[in-house]
């Protein structure tokens, strides 16, 4: 191997310390291990792609509310499970404002994060009818969703949906939903890890589909504004954020504070229940929860046994960030376009450098730029590529652990490589395409 940033000895030892057997199927914390271990070893810093984190400051209209609330001493006592009423107001004015729709403040319930969230709902939508035990995920997708099944031992089904885009999408639903076992869909929109975008049709179709088979509809927002090729940061002011709930009234949203607000380390998410189900009663929840009305089942008993309730200092904080981009006073969306510019030059280095974006279409559009984007070099698996990353301080994550069909493509995150590291990758990308055209 010709010389690279990071000796081999270095990065075989610490592959061989890792007990990591195959990087392509390793897990997104595995890899963000690996990588430290490697810097610590060989004193070279990564240019760091594989972990979805943040890279802007929090905001800080949520800081100074959370420290006030602090002081104020909210820290000795416990929150409520529900959430506390400011925020849930202020989440469903918020449902109001930039997705425009109408949302019971009951509905709207803090989570620990998108994650907990998720998981939540994992627990309990099983549980709603006996008959459906299925989860369908419209792929790709956030791996850990799919580790929340493996722990839960719930059973999921799921397929890649950039092959089934526009009117492919019913024909593709139906062979699934029409088996009678799925209880809900998830998918993510924008999507994680591919950035594509459902149009307006693809929503509509699943939303047709899925009233047909009675199912709910779980839909990740965790990038919520952030397709930038529209503007959606304008309360109460169209365009809207794309969502099911235009087309459907079975639905939960799941909107995170880690992204759009830059809030991840305080880990505060939403979970918004539809009106239409949050009061619905399902008799087969009885014997799990003891009840048959879905919103005691979910917070008295899925939410009240994972955490008892949101961390109290930061619902004040996220009330309050909410409350600014409610009344226009904040826009939140400004910030985040930092990431657009970072995508689009990465995109542009890693294309001179011989690599290919693996998902490059929005349908007939060309994919927006964003927090994340796909990338292969010819002729390298996956795993190869991942491989000799590791000797270049390059990190990403393998497209096999996230439900893509394409098993050669890495997903590449832009959010923690700072403006001043994209000479060091465009760099590093040319030593590679020198070492391997």
């Amino acid at each position: 191997m010709s010389k690279t940033p990071i000796p081999e000895e270095i990065v075989r030892e610490q592959l061989k310390i890792s007990g990591i057997q195959n990087v392509s199927t390793a897990s997104i914390r595995e890899m963000k291990r690996l990588i430290n271990m490697i810097e610590g070893a060989s004193g070279v810093r990564f240019v760091r792609m594989e972990m979805g984190i943040p890279g802007l400051k929090p905001v800080s209209i949520g800081v100074q509310a959370q420290i006030e609330a602090l002081q104020r001493g909210v820290a000795a006592t416990y929150p409520e499970i529900e959430g506390l009423p400011v925020l849930k107001n202020e989440i469903s004015r918020f449902c109001k404002n930039f997705i425009n729709i109408d949302v019971d403040p009951k509905g709207c319930i803090p989570s620990v994060g998108s994650m907990q969230a998720s998981f939540a709902v994992f627990l309990t939508l099983p549980q709603l009818h006996k008959g459906k035990d299925t989860t369908l995920f419209i792929d790709p997708g956030f791996p850990v969703q799919k580790s929340q099944h493996h722990i839960l031992g719930n059973k999921y089904e799921t397929f890649d949906v950039y092959h089934y885009r526009d009117e492919a999408l019913r024909e593709k639903l139906e062979s699934y939903l029409s088996k009678g076992n799925i209880h809900s869909i998830i998918y993510s929109n924008p999507n994680n890890p591919s950035w594509i975008c459902f149009t307006e049709k693809e929503l509509r179709i699943i939303a047709e589909v899925a009233a047909k088979y009675d199912v709910i509809v779980i839909e990740d927002l965790a990038y919520f504004g952030m397709d930038f090729r529209q503007d959606i940061s304008k309360p109460g002011v169209p365009p809207y954020q794309p969502s099911i709930a235009h087309y459907y009234d079975k639905y939960i949203l799941m909107i995170s504070g880690s992204k759009a607000f830059s809030y991840a380390g305080e880990r505060i998410g939403a979970l918004i229940i539809a009106n239409a189900i949050f009061e619905q009663r399902y008799p087969d929840l009885i014997d799990r929860f003891g009840t048959d009305n879905l919103a005691k089942a979910f917070i008295f008993g899925t939410t009240y046994c994972l955490s008892s309730g949101v961390a109290h200092s930061v619902q004040y904080a996220m009330a309050a960030i909410l409350k600014a981009c409610n009344d226009g006073t904040y826009n939140f969306v400004e910030p985040l376009r930092e990431y657009e510019y970072k995508a689009h030059e990465m995109k542009q280095m890693f294309v001179e450098n011989g690599f290919k974006i693996v998902y490059d279409h929005d349908g007939d559009q060309a994919l927006a730029d964003g927090f994340y984007f796909t990338i292969r070099y010819p002729g390298m698996s996956s795993e190869e590529l991942l491989r000799e990353f590791l000797f270049y301080g390059i990190s990403a994550i393998s497209l096999k652990i996230t439900g893509s069909d394409n098993k050669d493509g890495l997903r590449a995150c832009v959010s923690l490589i700072q403006l001043e590291e994209l000479p060091v990758l465009k760099e590093r990308l040319q030593l590679f395409y020198e070492n391997h055209k």
